[in-house]
């Protein structure tokens, strides 16, 4: 293992989300932010943005703890759900108190009820509804028709549609433009750039526990960003990897060459793609 001759505590590029490695980038910090903003205004319908692995669940996780036991959360993960699964399964978490065999009126005015009564005592409820670029129009329009519980003047219950960029062509479809018309806010999480990536290096290093943060050089970080596009989940097996590889070499650092090494045997990049320079190594190189 390598932690012990790299002077770490504990893994530094785990792949589950931990709320103690929440590297906040600008993007980041304006996500948290129309977030924390819709829910404390009821703002209704809100829709997070970014591709795969740029941390977009583990930052809405860490928008709600900002609020305390005031906001009921739900999340929903599966976009392959009938409407009659997605219903019973807002029953269960909800805990409504339904049988299964419950039918959709019955459903929705339980719903109803508790929505009210939750936004009475000030209370707040938030739907997460997440990869939703997947879900058929069918359920997105479901989830439309749950915006209908409200007041004169707020939202009984806030949705947070988190998914992929494509999540933007299928809210363009016609039959979703009732849907797209109830968006009030939209956040888009977007992946780290070169000097992001070489702080968010060092910040997990630290994490870690290491004395010494500057494991990776520049032409390391360099070929990082280059192959990973600043996706943090892709950097996290990189580095991870390459402090595999380098403890086998009993590399003290972390060299360009390890990085090609690792990108080769877990094939993340296309013939060639290793050796080219980049802007990522430009700019790594005269910020050095």
């Amino acid at each position: 293992m390598y932690l012990e001759f790299y002077g770490l505590k504990e893994m530094p590029f785990g792949l589950t989300p931990d709320p103690r490695y929440i590297f906040k980038t600008e993007s980041h910090l304006e996500m948290l932010a129309t977030v924390r903003y819709s829910i404390e205004q009821n703002k209704g319908l809100v829709v997070v943005t970014g591709e795969v692995g740029t941390g977009k669940t583990t930052m809405l996780r860490a928008a709600l703890q900002q609020f305390t036991d005031e906001v009921l959360c739900v999340y929903i993960f599966n976009p392959f759900l009938t409407a009659s699964e997605f219903y019973e399964q807002l029953s269960s978490e909800f805990e409504l108190g339904l049988p299964r065999t419950a039918s959709k009126p019955e459903l929705l005015e339980a719903l109803g009820r508790l929505l009210a009564t939750r936004h009475s005592q000030g209370l707040r409820t938030v739907l997460i509804v997440d990869e939703a670029h997947g879900l058929p129009t069918a359920l997105l329009e479901e989830i439309r028709l749950l915006m209908n519980f409200e007041t004169n003047s707020e939202k009984l219950l806030q949705v947070i549609l988190s998914g992929q960029p494509a999540l933007q062509e299928v809210l363009n479809r016609p039959a979703l433009r009732q849907l797209k018309q109830r968006i009030s806010l939209r956040s888009q999480v977007k992946p780290l750039n070169v000097f992001e990536i070489n702080k968010y290096i060092r910040f997990r290093l630290k994490q870690a526990g290491a004395k010494n943060v500057n494991l990776f050089d520049n032409g390391a970080i360099g070929l990082i960003g280059n192959v990973s596009q600043g996706i943090p989940r892709v950097v996290n097996n990189i580095c991870d990897n390459a402090l595999l590889y380098g403890y086998a070499a009993g590399a003290g650092i972390i060299t360009r060459d390890i990085i090609e090494e690792v990108i080769e045997s877990l094939d993340l990049a296309p013939s060639g793609r290793t050796h080219q320079s980049s802007a990522f190594d430009d700019e790594v190189s005269s910020r050095s």
